[in-house]
């Protein structure tokens, strides 16, 4: 499927399996975030809607505007972070590089690379949404 080019339509039937969309006060900032920090590719980014591809790996950004009928938009927080509680585990990301990328552009690096015991050598980024960005390799 050609992400830049796909309608909504069909766009949506084509998703399986299990999907991730995170709500962001700014879709092209997030969207800039991803694709400086970690490689991401964004793609149709508007100020409302990314499709947003990692790897073989397909998720969405929406706006807050967008979900101006939806039940969700009235638990998010007006102050941030949003985002707490959620771990988004990218383990196909060199962690060591993807924390010098943040650092490099002022995003700010929660937790620097280690090693933990679970077998993975893994940062903490978070993005200006409070989300949790978890670069992961196993320990080499």
């Amino acid at each position: 499927m050609d992400y830049d080019t796909t309608d909504a339509d069909s766009f949506g039937r084509s998703l399986r399996g299990i999907g991730l969309n995170l709500l962001v006060r700014d879709v092209p900032a997030e969207v800039a975030f991803l694709e400086t920090v970690f490689a991401m590719k964004g793609h149709q980014v508007s100020k409302g809607f990314a499709i947003v591809t990692y790897g073989g790996q397909v998720f969405q950004l929406h706006s807050d505007g967008t979900y101006a009928e939806n039940p969700l938009l009235g638990l998010l927080p007006e102050n941030p972070p949003r985002g707490a509680g959620i771990e988004i585990r990218l383990y196909d990301t060199d962690p060591d590089a993807a924390a010098a990328r943040a650092e490099a552009a002022g995003f700010t690096v929660l937790q620097a690379p280690s090693d933990k015991p679970h077998g993975l050598r893994e940062a903490y980024i978070l993005c200006e949404n409070g989300y949790a960005w978890v670069p992961s390799r196993p320990k080499g």
